[in-house]
């Protein structure tokens, strides 16, 4: 039996500006955006080229806005994401990876050893890993 991990709520202050910073800064696409009802509406988007996506809205979570941390996307080639990002008006850390004293060093390291961090408006908090090529 596959489990797959298909979507992560996000606890959110105001939905209409996170929307706006995951659509058009991070780039994810909007796959929902549906007022269910006077005290519920969805949101869910995904990050270009995965198979789990995050949501978000009214009526949906019961944490408090900014609580989520650790949330990681592997990217192909860190850099040119952390330069999309950083276009787009996202504040986003240099890229970094974890050094042989287990301290942040900055640039890029070994394989699975590359990181940028940045926030959503609410302080929900994500990594960008690169991923070694290959298959």
């Amino acid at each position: 039996m596959d489990w797959k991990l298909e979507v992560v709520v996000l606890p959110v202050a105001d939905v209409d500006r996170s929307l706006a910073f995951y659509a058009e800064q991070v780039g994810f696409v909007v796959d929902v955006d549906r007022q269910v009802s006077d005290t519920m509406r969805i949101v869910q988007l995904t990050p270009p080229g995965s198979a789990c996506s995050v949501t978000f809205g009214t009526g949906l979570a019961s944490t408090e806005p900014g609580s989520v941390k650790g949330l990681q996307i592997s990217v192909s080639d860190v850099e040119a994401a952390r330069s999309q990002l950083a276009e787009r008006g996202v504040d986003v850390t240099e890229v970094r990876h974890v050094g042989e004293d287990g301290t942040w060093a900055p640039g890029k390291g070994g394989p699975w050893n590359s990181f940028c961090f940045f926030d959503d408006p609410d302080g929900n908090g994500w990594a960008l890993q690169e991923r070694p090529s290959g298959p």
